[in-house]
């Protein structure tokens, strides 16, 4: 079955594909920061092969549709749409997998003011399929290294999605959960399940370090990913990611409901 054409119209117009807010130049300053092995780049991936800067940008160019030429440095990046559009079908068919099996299944973000709802429609879904949706870890204190020093962090979870927060109390009308590209806190989430006994999850779907560390330490991971961290398409190239969808990580939170509805529909799970 074909995507159908509003959807394909919808990611172009939110720019969530076609050409996207993420620079050329953020994109080629990420890969050549990959290629220097910086773990700001890599957040969680242990790469096995040799990539170099012109290796990540044709995988890219593969993967996403950017353009392959490296005389091209600045202007606006760009996705495929229809490199979206069936990375998406391959997610919903390990979404659909899933819940067919009624197995455990954990959600984590770090992009929580922008994915949020995205996991959470998600999460729902597999819920009431008869899936256990993690919650491990919940409070645990993850120390993070960021721009401005070392900086502590509580693990919880919105929605039955993981994230990260400030430590103090939450503020009424405050922001759901931090950014971040660690994969510090899905490591204390995986070792927490681990310690009191499981269930662990057949399936990890997130972002950035919640994918790529879960994906390195041997877990099914799927999730979406900018032009601008290559680390879980070379997860996904290099066999540790098992689904990688292209789309821009940072346009408003609404933008991305329609894909958690045809993911749903595709997986057979719509309400």
């Amino acid at each position: 079955m074909s995507p159908p054409p509003d959807l394909r119209a919808h990611l172009l117009a939110a720019r969530l594909a076609g050409v996207v807010g993420t620079s050329r130049e953020d994109s080629l300053r990420s890969y050549r920061l990959f290629a220097a092995r910086d773990p700001r780049l890599l957040i969680g991936i242990d790469p096995e092969w040799p990539w170099e800067q012109p290796d990540l940008l044709a995988l890219m160019a593969e993967k996403c549709g950017v353009s392959a030429d490296h005389r091209h440095t600045a202007g606006p990046d760009v996705i495929d749409p229809e490199r979206t559009l069936a990375a998406l079908d391959a997610f919903a068919e390990r979404i659909g997998e899933v819940a067919r099996r009624g197995a455990p299944v954990l959600f984590g973000t770090g992009h929580p003011q922008r994915l949020l709802g995205f996991y959470a429609g998600l999460a729902d879904a597999l819920s009431a399929a008869g899936c256990e949706v993690l919650t491990p870890a919940q409070g645990r204190c993850v120390d993070i290294l960021t721009r401005f020093g070392l900086r502590t962090y509580r693990v919880d979870y919105l929605r039955g999605v993981a994230l990260v927060r400030e430590p103090e109390a939450e503020r009424p009308g405050g922001e759901p959960g931090v950014h971040s590209h660690s994969p510090l806190p899905v490591r204390v989430v995986l070792g927490a399940a681990a310690e009191c006994g499981g269930p662990l999850p057949e399936l990890v779907v997130g972002d950035h370090g919640w994918l790529c560390g879960a994906g390195q330490l041997g877990f099914e991971a799927i999730g979406p990913a900018d032009t601008d961290d290559p680390a879980p398409f070379v997860g996904e190239a290099e066999g540790s990611v098992s689904v990688v969808v292209p789309v821009d990580d940072g346009v408003r939170s609404e933008h991305y409901l329609p894909l958690t509805r045809y993911v749903l529909k595709r997986a057979c799970l719509s309400q």
